[in-house]
């Protein structure tokens, strides 16, 4: 599987790559999707990582995207702990589970790894992301924020980018403010798009 390229995102892929995020997530975890406009207002965040924002072509069409920001762990000796979390990434529908998931994320960690970043902790499914590296949070003694002891975490995964950056810390994981939008606003940006159906579909989260 060589048929692709990764390279940076440029300010001209924009749109596209907010339209190849919307086809991607429509309907996935809600009715609609947010994750378009997420990304859209995380470019301009403090916290985004420039050099770490790749897009995945083939034959000159956009096929899939990542993107990382900058976050920390509260530890609980008072340490503050620089971290990376990620997303959204995703593939183009047509070509989910081929591989080229797991060749983009491959790719993508390898770079976060190269300029110095110690561990990724994001939201994901641990039957993909487990074949990238990742483990469960819990298992390196970091907690979500906001969850009630005893509730399910198993949605919450880590993984090192430099082996031990996490030996000896336990503390709180903060998800960055700027991934949390408006409904209203991600309506209104919404509207810019071609019309789609929103379906309220089994498995949906929100």
């Amino acid at each position: 599987m060589n048929d692709y390229i990764i390279r940076f995102e440029k300010k001209e892929d924009h749109r596209a790559v907010e339209n190849l995020i919307r086809e991607s997530f429509w309907n996935v975890y809600r009715p609609g999707c947010s994750e378009h406009y997420v990304m859209h207002v995380l470019r301009d965040d403090p916290a985004f990582v420039k050099e770490l924002d790749f897009v995945m072509e083939q034959d000159g069409a956009l096929i899939g995207q990542n993107m990382f920001m900058r976050t920390v762990i509260n530890a609980d000796d008072g340490r503050t702990i620089p971290v990376l979390t990620m997303g959204p990434i995703c593939i183009t529908p047509d070509l989910k589970r081929k591989g080229y998931g797991k060749a983009l994320l491959d790719y993508c960690l390898a770079k976060a790894a190269e300029l110095g970043y110690g561990a990724v902790l994001f939201e994901g499914n641990i039957g993909f992301y487990g074949k990238c590296g990742f483990d469960y949070s819990s298992k390196f003694g970091i907690r979500y924020h906001d969850l009630p002891e005893g509730a399910d975490s198993s949605f919450f995964l880590c993984r090192e980018l430099r082996p031990g950056y996490l030996d000896g810390i336990t503390g709180v994981y903060q998800t960055p403010q700027g991934y949390y939008v408006k409904d209203s606003d991600v309506e209104e940006f919404d509207r810019a798009f071609p019309p789609k159906e929103k379906l309220r579909l089994p498995g949906q989260i929100f």
